[in-house]
C-alpha cells in the first residue's frame, strides 16, 4: 500500500489503493486506519484520500543520519551546487534501472525530469554506462531488456553504441551525455568506486546544454574530484584517484572490472 502511494505520488481513496494492490477493500480499509493511527498515512481531504504521513519523512531522515553514502552525498551536493548553481545528483543502479537517490536543485527555472526514486532506463542517462562499468558486454546486454534501448523519442539506440559508452566511460573515468528526456540539458556523471573498484553509485551534475561547450570540461573536472573524495571517504580508496578532464577524456583513474568481451 505505501508503494502505491509511493508510485502514483497522488493521494488515494482506500477503494483505489484496493484496486490498485489487488486486495479486498475490507482488509485495506482496516490497514489504512492502522497507518492512520500510527501516522504513516495521512488523510488529505473529506473524501477520505490518504497520503504519506510525516512520520515516514523522520523515518527517513534518520536513515539519511546514519546511512554514510548518503549523508556524506548530501553534504556533497550541497557543496557542489553552492559551487556551479547547477543541479546536483546521487543516482544508484536498483534492479537494472537508474535511480536518482539524492538531488539538490540548481539556480535554473528549467526543472529536471528525472525525480527521486523515479527508474529509468540505464541507456537513458549519462550515469547508466558507468553504473555497468564492472560488467562485460554479455553481462549488459543479459541485464538490460530489449525495450530499454527505446529512447524517449521512439528511435532505437543499437546496443553496440551503448557498450562503447561503457568502454569509454571504464577507461575515463567520466561519463557524458546531452539529455535525452530534458533535451536542452546535458549531463555528467563520475564514479563513486568501493573497495574493489567498482562504481556503486555516481555524481552527476545537468546544466543547460548550452554550456556544455563552454563550462562542460571545468565542470566534468569538479564533479571527478568530487567523486574521487566521496570514493575515499566511503570505501577507504584514498590516494588511487585522480580528477580527469571531462570531454577530452585524457588520463583517468580506470574502473576495475573485466575487460568488455564482444557478446
Amino acid at each position: 500500500m505505501l508503494e502505491c502511494l509511493y508510485e502514483r505520488g497522488e493521494p488515494l481513496r482506500p477503494n483505489q489503493i484496493a484496486l490498485a494492490v489487488g486486495a479486498p477493500r475490507s482488509t485495506v480499509y482496516e490497514i489504512v486506519d492502522r497507518l492512520r493511527e500510527a501516522g504513516l498515512l495521512e488523510t488529505f481531504d473529506d473524501e477520505g484520500r490518504v497520503f504519506l504521513g510525516r512520520r515516514l519523512h523522520y523515518f527517513g531522515t534518520a536513515y539519511l543520519a546514519r546511512v554514510d553514502l548518503m549523508r556524506e552525498a548530501e553534504q556533497m551536493l550541497r557543496r557542489l551546487t553552492e559551487q556551479t548553481n547547477e543541479t546536483s545528483q546521487l543516482c544508484v543502479m536498483e534492479a537494472g534501472k537508474y535511480t536518482v537517490a539524492l538531488a539538490r536543485d540548481g539556480g535554473h527555472h528549467f526543472r529536471i525530469s528525472s525525480d527521486i526514486g523515479r527508474p529509468l532506463p540505464l541507456p537513458w542517462t549519462a550515469s547508466g554506462p558507468l553504473l555497468v562499468s564492472h560488467l562485460t558486454n554479455a553481462e549488459v546486454l543479459r541485464l538490460l531488456p530489449e525495450g530499454d534501448f527505446r529512447l524517449p523519442d521512439g528511435s532505437r539506440l543499437e546496443p553496440e553504441r551503448f557498450l562503447d559508452r561503457v568502454r569509454m566511460a571504464r577507461e575515463a573515468g567520466v561519463s557524458r551525455l546531452d539529455g535525452v528526456l530534458d533535451t536542452f540539458t546535458h549531463c555528467l556523471a563520475a564514479p563513486v568506486l568501493d573497495r574493489q573498484r567498482r562504481c556503486v553509485a555516481t555524481v552527476c551534475l545537468v546544466i543547460p546544454r548550452g554550456d556544455a561547450e563552454s563550462r562542460g570540461d571545468a565542470f566534468a573536472r569538479l564533479l571527478v574530484a568530487a567523486a574521487c573524495e566521496l570514493s575515499e571517504r566511503m570505501r577507504g580508496v584514498a590516494g588511487t584517484l585522480r580528477p580527469v578532464a571531462g570531454r577530452r577524456q585524457a588520463a583517468a583513474p580506470r574502473l576495475s572490472g573485466r575487460p568488455a568481451t564482444p557478446s
